[in-house]
């Protein structure tokens, strides 16, 4: 897959009518001067969601005007999409979601996509959120490596839950297991609500999931946590090792930013990168973020851009190497 570019040629002269404005209205009002939208494309609640609401936060601060957060689940993603590319190309609506919608719809649906990633233009890079690796506490085993040694006593007889096929929490499991040569039962879910409890009745031995789904379940004691799928530790857990300790260049840790629709003039693109950078930069924000167990990666469209393509280039190979398809 191509890397992703900002799309159009301006110059100097260009960017500066679009910065400006092109009348004595404009000049008197910059951009931006109405409300800005988020598009989520999952429903309320989730990964997205709360990095929208986060951000739309400080934002609408920054800026003096609201930020209208719209949940539009559905398609993968190309509901949200399809409403970003009927709105006009004027830097006031954005989508605000994970970085599968440019690495595993694509290369999962592959042809039945029913959006082009290229329409989409990397704006700003939030954050990142590791999954952990939980297993239920029947399973004696306290470290990676007992989980590991357990596995591979015991080949085909462990069972992991996942939130769907080709979910983040299916796509970490496999890059796991092909890595380690462990060989474990996939049991496929339809999300956390269903993957968490089936882990937590004892259903299934082993799970990836974000922290604020578990952190509950951990300070209970009814699960334990054993790694990370980033590519370091995260600052909450620090005696949790990331998997990348052990497996050089693992890094499924879920990405998080803004996109704007093709055809958004640069000058628009920068402006609201660097408001909505400086805005989840904000200590309350930080805070707040970091109790949903995202870590921030503040950055602009070029550092999103690359982040994006790191993980387009891994999840090809784990999608590849596993065999995973979506019928």
């Amino acid at each position: 897959m191509k890397s992703f570019v900002l799309r159009g040629a301006w110059s100097a002269t260009a960017l500066l009518v679009c910065w400006l404005g092109m009348g004595p209205a404009s000049a008197q009002a910059p951009y931006p001067n109405q409300p800005i939208k988020f598009l989520v494309p999952y429903p309320p609640g989730g990964l997205p969601d709360t990095t929208a609401r986060i951000v739309a936060l400080r934002l609408q601060e920054r800026i003096g005007h609201n930020v209208v957060i719209e949940n539009r689940p559905g398609g993968a993603s190309s509901v949200a999409v399809g409403a970003l590319l009927a709105a006009p190309a004027d830097g006031y609506t954005f989508i605000v979601t994970d970085g599968a919608i440019m690495s595993a719809n694509p290369a999962l649906f592959k042809d039945k996509l029913a959006y082009n990633p290229k329409d989409l233009v990397p704006t700003a890079f939030i954050g990142r959120a590791p999954l952990f690796l939980a297993v239920h506490p029947k399973l004696p085993v306290n470290t990676l490596q007992e989980f590991i040694d357990y596995v591979k006593a015991r080949p085909g007889q462990i069972n992991y839950g996942s939130s769907g096929i080709g979910s983040v929490h299916h796509l970490s499991m496999e890059a796991m297991k092909a890595a380690l040569g462990l060989k474990m039962t996939h049991v496929p879910y339809r999300g956390t609500q269903q993957s968490v409890p089936a882990l937590l009745g004892g259903h299934v031995d082993v799970i990836f999931s974000a922290y604020p789904s578990l952190v509950a379940a951990v300070e209970g004691k009814l699960v334990k946590l054993l790694a990370t799928n980033g590519s370091k530790r995260f600052p909450q857990a620090p005696d949790v090792p990331a998997l990348a300790e052990i497996i050089p260049g693992y890094d499924l840790a879920t990405i998080v930013g803004l996109f704007a629709r093709v055809g958004t003039p640069p000058a628009l693109i920068e402006k609201l990168s660097a408001e909505a950078v400086a805005g989840a930069g904000h200590p309350d924000a930080v805070k707040a973020f970091t109790a949903n167990g995202i870590e921030p990666a503040l950055g602009g469209p070029d550092a999103f851009a690359r982040a994006l393509q790191a993980e387009v280039d891994y999840v090809n190979k784990v999608v590849a190497d596993a065999g995973i398809k979506i019928e």
